[in-house]
Formats: structure tokens, C-alpha cells, sequence
């Protein structure tokens, strides 16, 4: 076994450049600076801090929203930032859930994502691509990369976020890698290391381990002896990641009459009521309050221990070392760990000090 690297998630802070710092010192091999424009500070503005004050840790979009902004505008900030962190560069890309549900938009379509990607590989390699734009479409390139403004090499990684079939398609298809937010599960794991084989010997490539790491999203608690995995601690911990998993399922719910999953079974009615007394026109600027930050007071009763289990990694340094282990052999690179504001330093600390040396 290689042995899964950790990384880090964080909710773009652009006052906070400290805790990306942090993680570079505590070990941390990568940091994905989410961009969800009405709810943090701008990510490559952030991402920009972040690459002047590190010298090792990977830096990216955890991930970068597809439907936001033209594929020119994010090969050129990534390549921009190829300038400061020379080879530490890498995009991750998404038609994004969040950033576009809160403006009132769904994400893009899964042929317009295709598009997209298709034309930012090509541009972040400096080549030139077909770029649709309000209606038209016209070849571009980077007409002065040997000037110093940005720098297409060492070649930046495209990281293309996918959950469902189509998507995971796409992913196998254009993609790099892999960044997604399994269940913390090595039948999960196999799973989508599965399709992803199927969907790319389709498109008539092959990928394997080596040349295409799975990253997944989620947050990791270190219990103390003899701790419930539904303390307070770790409702405080691990809820914000628990209940945004919840406001996933309610979207797909919403938009596709998607059933809910069983771990959601015993909240579900009581949530859906609590949802069905917001105005329709304000519902897109409820649903994600709080999103991986904190949990509303509101929805305090819903962060369930079954919830919890299923979406976040909680255990005894020696269970979550044990976990990684079977995660690592199952074909998991990178576990991403995103926890609250609050906790967020101490979180990161208690990883790298309890869980790390075990692995």
C-alpha cells in the first residue's frame, strides 16, 4: 500500500491565511480553498495568500464552480498562480451544488459540463481551445505566457468533481483525478475506482491508480476513550460537515425526487416540514446556512449519530488509523478533511499528532 494522504479543505478566509500555514506545518500534503462566492472570501484571492506564504503544500480549487465563470477566466487563475507556487498548482473543477443553489441557479448540465472541461484542459495546458461565450464560440489562447503573467508549466492537474454516473464519466474521460465525497467506506471506495475503469475504457483511456488519485471530502474526529460518537465534542466537531450532507440530500430530493438514504430516515419528515414553512422564493437562501462552518441553532436536533457515522470519520486514533488503512487498500489517495471554524486548528492538530504517527 502507498498510504492515503491527508489534506485539507478550507472555507476561503482571506483573513485567515494562518491556518493553510498551519497545515503545511503539521505534515498536510494538500489544500483545497472552496469557492462559493455568496458565502466566503474569493478563493484564488485567498489561494494567492496562501502560495506567497507556503513552500510545500499543494494548493487548489476545492472546487472551482464550472457555471460562475468562463473556462479562459479559470485557466488564466490558475495559471497565474502557477507563477507563485510553481508545480503546487492544481484545479479542481465542479458544476458545484452549493455556490449555484444559493444564487437561485442549479448547476450546470452535465453537457455543458463536458464542454467545459473540454475547453479548460486545453487552456490549462497553454493551448488554444473553443471557447462558448453568451451565445457564440471562438477560438482563444494565452497570447503572452512567455511574458512572466501567468506559467502553463509544470502542468497543472485538473481534478474534476463527480458523484454520479454521468459525471464520474466526465470525469474518467477528461480528468486527472477524482475529487468527490464518498461514504467512509472501502466498498464505496471500490465502487467508484470501478466505474471510473468502465467509464474511461468507453472513452477509449486507461486509468489506474497511479496516474488518476480518488480524493474524498469529509471530516475526522478523534475520539477520547470511551466517547460516544455522538458527544457534544463531536456534534460540535463534526456536525457543520454532517448537516451540509443533509442539505445534499434535501437538493437532490428537490430537484431530481431523489429518495432519501436510511441514515436520514429518522430526521427526515421533521426536516422537510421544517423547509416546507420557508417562501418558496427564499428557500435557495435557507437550505445552506451555516454551510461546513457551523450548524444553525435550528438544526442542532437533526446532527444524529447515525448521520454523523455516515458521513464523517470518527473513531480512536488507533479505529481512524485502522480506517485510513483499509480506505488506502480499497484505492483512496486523499482523505479531505474539513471541519468547523470553530474547531478547525484543534482538529487538524489532533490528526496530525494522534492519527499520523500511527499510519
Amino acid at each position: 500500500m502507498r498510504g492515503v494522504d491527508i489534506g485539507v479543505c478550507i472555507a476561503s478566509d482571506i483573513s485567515d491565511i494562518g491556518y493553510a500555514v498551519l497545515a503545511e506545518e503539521l505534515g498536510y500534503s494538500d489544500v483545497w480553498v472552496a469557492d462559493s462566492q455568496m458565502l466566503w472570501s474569493d478563493c484564488y484571492a485567498t489561494m494567492a495568500l496562501i502560495a506567497d506564504r507556503t513552500e510545500r503544500i499543494g494548493i487548489g480549487t476545492g472546487v472551482a464552480v464550472a457555471g460562475s465563470r468562463p473556462a479562459a477566466v479559470t485557466a488564466a487563475a490558475h495559471a497565474t498562480l502557477n507563477r507563485i507556487a510553481p508545480g503546487r498548482v492544481f484545479c479542481g473543477i465542479g458544476t458545484v451544488n452549493t455556490a449555484m443553489r444559493i444564487m437561485g441557479h442549479k448547476p450546470i448540465s452535465i453537457a455543458e459540463f463536458d464542454d467545459h472541461l473540454t475547453t479548460l484542459r486545453r487552456l490549462l495546458d497553454g493551448e488554444e481551445a473553443d471557447v462558448r461565450w453568451r451565445g457564440a464560440t471562438a477560438q482563444t489562447r494565452h497570447l503572452m505566457p512567455d511574458a512572466g503573467f501567468v506559467a502553463f508549466s509544470p502542468r497543472i492537474p485538473m481534478h474534476v468533481s463527480a458523484f454520479g454516473p454521468r459525471a464520474l464519466a466526465l470525469a474518467a474521460r477528461h480528468g486527472d483525478g477524482l475529487i468527490t465525497s464518498l461514504p467512509p467506506q472501502p466498498a464505496a471506495v471500490r465502487g467508484a475506482r470501478a466505474r471510473l475503469s468502465a467509464a474511461a475504457s468507453e472513452a477509449g483511456r486507461t486509468i489506474d491508480r497511479s496516474s488518476f488519485p480518488i480524493a474524498s471530502l469529509t471530516t475526522m474526529v478523534v475520539l477520547e476513550p470511551g466517547e460516544p460518537t455522538d458527544s457534544e465534542r463531536v456534534k460540535r466537531d463534526a456536525g457543520a460537515m454532517a448537516i451540509a450532507s443533509l442539505h445534499y440530500v434535501y437538493e437532490q430530493y428537490r430537484q431530481y425526487g431523489r429518495r432519501p438514504p436510511a441514515h436520514v430516515a429518522g430526521v427526515w419528515d421533521e426536516y422537510t416540514a421544517m423547509l416546507a414553512e420557508v417562501p418558496a422564493e427564499r428557500l435557495h437562501l435557507r437550505i445552506h446556512q451555516g454551510h461546513n462552518c457551523w450548524v444553525i441553532p435550528e438544526e442542532e436536533r437533526f446532527v444524529t449519530k447515525e448521520l454523523l457515522e455516515a458521513s464523517c470519520l470518527i473513531g480512536t486514533a488507533e479505529q481512524l488509523a485502522q480506517t485510513l488503512r483499509e480506505l488506502d487498500e480499497a484505492g483512496l489517495d486523499q482523505v479531505v478533511v474539513l471541519p468547523p471554524l470553530e474547531a478547525k486548528e484543534r482538529v487538524l492538530r489532533d490528526i496530525a499528532e494522534q492519527v499520523v504517527p500511527l499510519l
